[in-house]
């Protein structure tokens, strides 16, 4: 997905900026300061927003010969820890080589350059999957590979080995899923707009009900189909993973269980809440259960609980779709979309205690 964007709106000069309303993601002259400086391209660049914009800002360059990608925090209030630049490029340095990522060419950690710590990669000539696949992959035979792709492209992550790829002390590998619990009931404190004692509740069934982990591995935390790339013509291939902000140290089955979550089959309820990529209702998609069979025996995990998984998914999927909202009605975001989140959350919350009782 890309959007051509207004230069005055996202992007600005200093002078521009300061009379802004809001501060500009961009800020062009010392960006194009930096750039010169690491031997991304020459002249006024081309730029266009790409990706969904739900969250962090992600935008390609178009620069003389040059083509990268730079991606950045929103505009501020941000959450404690979210939008973390610096650790996404840490990450996607150490996986290079292991797993299907971008190469990084550039870090900036310095806020004053375009108002935020941001990070340059490559561009990966590919397509992210919303709502269509690409026509030479629309096809059962190249969609079924796809969603193979998808569950083969995670085993391949979790099977790296973490501390060989120097990822000491990106998370603690021990009380992950009680962290996570503990973390999202204070992150719903921080962003709920309004009282839904059903997210409370669930959050309570959690603690309650908590499995044992299997040993730790990389977590991705917001692996999905849309946030993977494919390779526009056959044999379909993943061929980057994308957005690694709520990458941790963890327990693998969050992975599949948000997985799992976002994952629509084709026989889902059309009123189902939060149904982002309807793609995978057409004929030749693995369903659901197929992706946790195909996980279980690539990956030699079992995946008795991942019921739980999947509602640990859905409700860290409503206290972090809260705080859109939250972002939205204030005005600090530039996605209408938000706004609509209102009543999805309550819709969700309602499934979210439905699943509690199986």
């Amino acid at each position: 997905m890309a959007t051509e964007i207004a230069p005055d709106d996202i992007v600005a000069t200093h002078e521009e900026g300061a009379a802004n309303e809001r501060p500009p993601l961009i800020v062009l002259e010392p960006l194009l300061r930096f750039l010169d400086e690491h031997g991304l391209g020459s002249g006024e660049p081309k730029i266009t927003a790409i990706g969904e914009g739900r969250s962090n800002a992600t935008f390609l360059f178009e620069r003389g010969d040059a083509r990268f990608v730079l991606r950045r925090p929103p505009r501020p209030p941000i959450p404690p820890s979210a939008n973390d630049m610096m650790r996404e490029a840490r990450i996607q340095k150490a996986l290079a080589g292991h797993v299907r990522v971008p190469k990084i060419l550039a870090v900036c950690e310095d806020p004053s350059v375009i108002g935020a710590p941001f990070y340059v990669m490559e561009e990966i000539p590919g397509v992210v999957v919303t709502d269509q696949m690409p026509p030479a992959l629309d096809n059962p035979e190249e969609r079924r590979r796809a969603g193979e792709q998808l569950v083969d492209a995670l085993v391949e992550l979790h099977a790296v080995d973490w501390r060989k790829a120097g990822l000491e002390g990106l998370g603690k590998p021990d009380g992950y899923l009680e962290r996570q619990v503990r973390r999202f009931a204070g992150l719903w404190e921080h962003n709920k707009t309004r009282e839904i004692p059903a997210v409370e509740r669930v959050g309570e069934w959690l603690a309650r009900n908590m499995p044992d982990s299997p040993p730790s591995t990389i977590v991705h935390g917001d692996y999905r189909l849309g946030n993977v790339m494919l390779t526009p013509e056959p044999p379909a291939q993943v061929i980057a993973i994308l957005d690694w902000e709520m990458s941790t140290i963890g327990d693998p089955l969050a992975d599949v269980g948000y997985l799992c979550m976002l994952y629509i089959d084709r026989n889902e309820p059309p009123d189902r809440p939060f149904q982002l990529t309807q793609v995978t209702r057409a004929e030749g998609w693995p369903t659901r259960e197929e992706l946790v069979a195909r996980y279980e025996e690539r990956s030699g995990r079992s995946m008795t609980d991942i019921r739980w998984y999947q509602l640990l998914a859905l409700w860290k999927a409503i206290v972090f779709m809260e705080g859109n909202y939250k972002r939205a009605a204030q005005g600090m975001s530039d996605d209408p979309f938000l706004k609509g989140f209102g009543e999805t959350i309550l819709q969700m919350a309602e499934l979210a205690e439905e699943m509690t009782r199986g």
